[in-house]
Protein backbone atom coordinates (compact mmCIF):
# COMPACT_ATOMS: atom_id res chain seq x y z
CA UNK A 1 0.00 0.00 0.00
CA UNK A 2 1.24 3.14 -0.63
CA UNK A 3 1.13 5.55 2.51
CA UNK A 4 -0.90 8.33 2.93
CA UNK A 5 0.31 12.57 3.76
CA UNK A 6 -0.43 14.01 6.71
CA UNK A 7 0.38 17.88 6.24
CA UNK A 8 0.53 19.48 9.76
CA UNK A 9 0.35 22.94 11.03
CA UNK A 10 0.16 22.88 15.04
CA UNK A 11 3.65 24.48 16.16
CA UNK A 12 3.54 23.21 19.82
CA UNK A 13 4.54 19.36 19.95
CA UNK A 14 2.33 18.07 22.40
CA UNK A 15 -0.67 18.80 19.92
CA UNK A 16 1.14 18.29 16.90
CA UNK A 17 2.35 14.85 18.08
CA UNK A 18 -1.45 14.16 19.89
CA UNK A 19 -2.86 14.85 16.36
CA UNK A 20 -0.63 12.67 14.64
CA UNK A 21 -0.78 9.96 17.15
CA UNK A 22 -4.83 10.11 17.02
CA UNK A 23 -5.32 10.19 13.22
CA UNK A 24 -3.05 7.03 13.28
CA UNK A 25 -5.35 5.41 16.13
CA UNK A 26 -8.65 5.89 14.05
CA UNK A 27 -7.40 5.22 10.79
CA UNK A 28 -5.68 2.33 11.51
CA UNK A 29 -2.53 3.50 9.91
CA UNK A 30 0.84 2.30 11.04
CA UNK A 31 3.16 5.35 11.75
CA UNK A 32 5.26 3.95 8.25
CA UNK A 33 2.41 4.06 6.74
CA UNK A 34 1.26 7.87 7.52
CA UNK A 35 3.94 10.48 6.46
CA UNK A 36 3.75 13.42 8.48
CA UNK A 37 5.02 17.31 7.26
CA UNK A 38 4.83 19.90 9.91
CA UNK A 39 4.45 23.16 7.70
CA UNK A 40 5.22 25.24 10.34
CA UNK A 41 8.45 24.67 10.84
CA UNK A 42 9.81 23.97 7.34
CA UNK A 43 8.51 24.86 3.86
CA UNK A 44 6.16 22.34 1.76
CA UNK A 45 8.80 19.59 -0.04
CA UNK A 46 7.94 18.72 -3.61
CA UNK A 47 5.16 16.18 -3.40
CA UNK A 48 4.84 13.63 -5.76
CA UNK A 49 0.75 12.69 -5.56
CA UNK A 50 1.43 9.41 -7.21
CA UNK A 51 3.52 8.41 -4.30
CA UNK A 52 0.90 8.28 -2.02
CA UNK A 53 -2.82 6.79 -1.69
CA UNK A 54 -4.33 10.22 -0.03
CA UNK A 55 -3.71 13.95 1.62
CA UNK A 56 -5.21 14.90 5.23
CA UNK A 57 -4.86 17.98 6.69
CA UNK A 58 -4.82 18.73 10.19
CA UNK A 59 -6.56 21.51 12.37
CA UNK A 60 -4.50 24.18 13.85
CA UNK A 61 -4.39 27.84 14.95
CA UNK A 62 -4.30 29.49 11.45
CA UNK A 63 -7.50 31.70 10.69
CA UNK A 64 -7.87 31.38 7.01
CA UNK A 65 -10.46 34.40 6.77
CA UNK A 66 -8.11 37.00 8.87
CA UNK A 67 -6.59 39.97 7.15
CA UNK A 68 -3.22 39.38 5.40
CA UNK A 69 -1.26 42.21 7.59
CA UNK A 70 -2.64 40.19 10.69
CA UNK A 71 -1.05 37.03 9.19
CA UNK A 72 2.40 35.46 10.39
CA UNK A 73 4.98 35.21 7.46
CA UNK A 74 4.47 31.06 8.36
CA UNK A 75 1.04 31.50 8.24
CA UNK A 76 1.23 33.12 4.41
CA UNK A 77 3.93 30.97 3.52
CA UNK A 78 1.95 27.93 4.04
CA UNK A 79 -1.08 29.60 2.60
CA UNK A 80 0.82 30.10 -0.68
CA UNK A 81 2.08 26.29 -0.76
CA UNK A 82 -1.24 25.13 0.13
CA UNK A 83 -2.60 26.97 -3.13
CA UNK A 84 0.30 25.87 -5.14
CA UNK A 85 -0.25 21.81 -4.33
CA UNK A 86 -4.51 22.36 -4.41
CA UNK A 87 -4.27 23.16 -7.96
CA UNK A 88 -2.76 19.55 -8.82
CA UNK A 89 -5.32 18.13 -6.63
CA UNK A 90 -8.47 19.85 -7.36
CA UNK A 91 -7.15 19.30 -11.08
CA UNK A 92 -6.50 15.55 -10.50
CA UNK A 93 -9.60 14.92 -7.62
CA UNK A 94 -6.87 13.83 -5.58
CA UNK A 95 -7.98 11.74 -1.91
CA UNK A 96 -7.89 14.80 0.03
CA UNK A 97 -9.39 14.93 3.53
CA UNK A 98 -8.93 18.42 5.53
CA UNK A 99 -10.19 18.59 9.04
CA UNK A 100 -11.25 22.07 10.48
CA UNK A 101 -8.19 23.86 8.72
CA UNK A 102 -9.00 22.24 5.72
CA UNK A 103 -12.50 24.05 5.51
CA UNK A 104 -9.95 27.62 5.46
CA UNK A 105 -7.88 25.87 2.81
CA UNK A 106 -9.94 23.35 0.49
CA UNK A 107 -12.97 26.00 0.74
CA UNK A 108 -11.23 29.36 0.27
CA UNK A 109 -9.25 28.01 -2.75
CA UNK A 110 -12.39 26.21 -4.26
CA UNK A 111 -14.40 29.72 -4.40
CA UNK A 112 -16.11 29.26 -0.85
CA UNK A 113 -16.45 32.18 1.69
CA UNK A 114 -15.19 31.55 5.12
CA UNK A 115 -15.29 33.72 8.01
CA UNK A 116 -16.19 34.24 11.59
CA UNK A 117 -19.74 34.57 11.13
CA UNK A 118 -20.12 30.79 12.17
CA UNK A 119 -17.54 29.86 14.64
CA UNK A 120 -18.33 27.42 17.49
CA UNK A 121 -16.88 27.45 20.84
CA UNK A 122 -14.82 24.24 22.24
CA UNK A 123 -16.92 21.33 23.05
CA UNK A 124 -19.83 19.45 21.72
CA UNK A 125 -21.69 19.91 19.07
CA UNK A 126 -24.85 17.62 16.76
CA UNK A 127 -23.80 17.13 13.42
CA UNK A 128 -26.28 15.86 11.30
CA UNK A 129 -26.16 14.89 7.85
CA UNK A 130 -27.39 16.10 4.75
CA UNK A 131 -29.78 13.81 2.28
CA UNK A 132 -26.35 14.15 0.11
CA UNK A 133 -24.48 12.68 3.39
CA UNK A 134 -26.53 10.26 4.22
CA UNK A 135 -25.23 8.20 0.91
CA UNK A 136 -21.53 9.35 0.55
CA UNK A 137 -18.97 6.48 0.78
CA UNK A 138 -16.66 8.49 3.25
CA UNK A 139 -19.33 8.85 5.89
CA UNK A 140 -21.09 4.55 5.33
CA UNK A 141 -21.73 3.42 8.90
CA UNK A 142 -22.23 6.52 10.21
CA UNK A 143 -26.04 7.65 11.89
CA UNK A 144 -28.12 10.41 10.90
CA UNK A 145 -27.08 12.45 13.60
CA UNK A 146 -24.10 11.89 15.72
CA UNK A 147 -21.85 14.09 18.25
CA UNK A 148 -18.51 15.88 17.48
CA UNK A 149 -16.04 17.70 18.70
CA UNK A 150 -15.16 21.50 17.21
CA UNK A 151 -13.46 25.00 18.44
CA UNK A 152 -13.10 27.54 15.93
CA UNK A 153 -13.23 30.89 15.40
CA UNK A 154 -14.32 30.66 11.62
CA UNK A 155 -16.51 28.55 9.61
CA UNK A 156 -17.89 28.29 5.88
CA UNK A 157 -20.54 30.69 5.54
CA UNK A 158 -20.84 29.93 1.77
CA UNK A 159 -19.71 27.02 -0.19
CA UNK A 160 -17.83 26.97 -3.12
CA UNK A 161 -19.49 26.74 -6.70
CA UNK A 162 -20.02 23.03 -7.28
CA UNK A 163 -19.41 21.63 -3.83
CA UNK A 164 -22.10 19.61 -1.69
CA UNK A 165 -22.96 20.03 1.33
CA UNK A 166 -22.71 16.66 2.99
CA UNK A 167 -23.18 17.96 7.10
CA UNK A 168 -24.41 21.06 9.59
CA UNK A 169 -24.79 21.50 12.78
CA UNK A 170 -27.27 23.86 14.98
CA UNK A 171 -24.84 27.00 14.92
CA UNK A 172 -22.53 26.17 11.50
CA UNK A 173 -24.80 25.75 8.12
CA UNK A 174 -21.45 24.06 6.62
CA UNK A 175 -20.16 21.05 8.41
CA UNK A 176 -19.05 19.15 5.97
CA UNK A 177 -18.26 18.98 2.23
CA UNK A 178 -17.25 17.28 -1.06
CA UNK A 179 -15.77 18.80 -4.01
CA UNK A 180 -15.92 16.99 -7.07
CA UNK A 181 -15.80 13.36 -6.12
CA UNK A 182 -12.70 12.91 -4.20
CA UNK A 183 -11.80 16.32 -2.45
CA UNK A 184 -13.45 16.63 1.78
CA UNK A 185 -13.80 18.78 4.33
CA UNK A 186 -15.01 18.73 7.54
CA UNK A 187 -15.47 21.46 10.60
CA UNK A 188 -15.18 18.92 13.15
CA UNK A 189 -12.48 17.30 14.13
CA UNK A 190 -13.03 13.53 13.08
CA UNK A 191 -9.59 12.69 14.76
CA UNK A 192 -10.50 14.39 18.36
CA UNK A 193 -11.52 12.32 21.33
CA UNK A 194 -12.14 13.44 25.05
CA UNK A 195 -8.02 12.98 25.91
CA UNK A 196 -7.46 14.69 23.31
CA UNK A 197 -10.14 17.31 23.84
CA UNK A 198 -8.00 18.15 26.83
CA UNK A 199 -4.77 17.75 26.12
CA UNK A 200 -5.97 21.02 23.38
CA UNK A 201 -7.80 22.70 25.85
CA UNK A 202 -4.35 23.22 28.18
CA UNK A 203 -2.42 23.82 24.75
CA UNK A 204 -4.26 26.49 23.84
CA UNK A 205 -5.48 27.59 26.82
CA UNK A 206 -4.29 31.45 26.02
CA UNK A 207 -5.31 31.55 22.54
CA UNK A 208 -8.71 33.17 22.45
CA UNK A 209 -10.98 30.38 21.95
CA UNK A 210 -12.20 30.59 25.64
CA UNK A 211 -11.14 32.67 28.98
CA UNK A 212 -7.97 30.88 30.06
CA UNK A 213 -9.51 30.53 33.73
CA UNK A 214 -12.75 28.44 31.79
CA UNK A 215 -10.57 26.02 30.56
CA UNK A 216 -11.58 23.35 33.54
CA UNK A 217 -15.47 24.14 32.93
CA UNK A 218 -14.95 23.78 29.21
CA UNK A 219 -13.83 20.40 29.51
CA UNK A 220 -16.06 19.15 31.96
CA UNK A 221 -18.88 20.47 29.62
CA UNK A 222 -16.94 17.88 26.70
CA UNK A 223 -17.07 15.11 28.87
CA UNK A 224 -20.93 15.50 28.92
CA UNK A 225 -21.33 13.00 25.70
CA UNK A 226 -19.66 10.14 24.37
CA UNK A 227 -17.84 11.00 21.33
CA UNK A 228 -17.76 7.99 19.16
CA UNK A 229 -18.87 8.13 15.56
CA UNK A 230 -17.00 10.97 13.35
CA UNK A 231 -13.82 8.94 13.89
CA UNK A 232 -15.07 6.28 11.19
CA UNK A 233 -14.54 8.83 8.42
CA UNK A 234 -10.63 8.62 8.94
CA UNK A 235 -10.80 5.11 8.61
CA UNK A 236 -13.18 5.13 5.43
CA UNK A 237 -10.95 7.52 3.48
CA UNK A 238 -8.10 5.21 4.50
CA UNK A 239 -10.03 2.29 3.40
CA UNK A 240 -11.97 3.95 -0.19
CA UNK A 241 -8.41 4.83 -0.94
CA UNK A 242 -5.85 2.96 -0.09
CA UNK A 243 -3.49 1.47 -3.43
Amino acid sequence: MKPFLLLATRAEDVAADGEYAAICRYSGLAPEQLHRVRLESRPMPAIDLDAYSGILVGGGPFNSSDPDEEKSAVQLRVEREFVTLLDEVVDRDFPFLGACYGVGTLGQYAGGVVDRLYGEAVGLTTVELTQEGLTDPLLAGLPPAFTAFVGHKEAMRSLPPGAVRLAFSPRAPVQMFRLRSNLYATQFHPELDLAGLTQRVEVYRHYGYFAASEADDVVNRAAARSVTEPMRILRNFVDLYRR
